[in-house]
């Protein structure tokens, strides 16, 4: 993925979406249902009812993109509340799209403890 300017908000969107909605659909629901600006340069995802696909808006200040992934096995984590959005992080994002449970990721490290 293209890496977004520094300081730019990623904003999930919390339930499923219809994911034959293209970029005016979803700006629009941006707009009403999460009530936010689709043009701020925020990021915002989307994911379908079958979960193996997210659909990403985002102004580059230049024009509307819309990134599309759909995961060949398995389904994208996505939180349990049915409505609203959830902030991520750059890596909650890079966790989230490669599949990797973003909630609650662990270390595959132990740090050595003195003798």
């Amino acid at each position: 993925m293209i890496a977004p300017p520094f300081g730019t908000r990623i904003w999930l969107a919390a339930g499923v979406t219809d994911m034959r909605r293209g970029m005016n659909g979803l700006a629009a629901l941006i707009q009403t249902t999460l009530a936010h600006d689709p043009f701020s340069g925020h990021i915002f995802i989307f994911r379908g009812r079958r979960g193996d696909l997210v659909k990403l808006l985002w102004w580059s200040g230049d024009g509307m993109n819309l990134y599309a992934k759909r995961l060949e096995r398995g389904r994208f984590v996505w939180p349990q509340a049915q409505d609203g959005s959830v902030h991520l992080t750059g890596a909650q994002l890079s966790m989230l799209l490669e599949g990797i449970d973003w909630r609650r990721p662990e270390r595959t490290w132990q740090p050595t403890r003195a003798a």
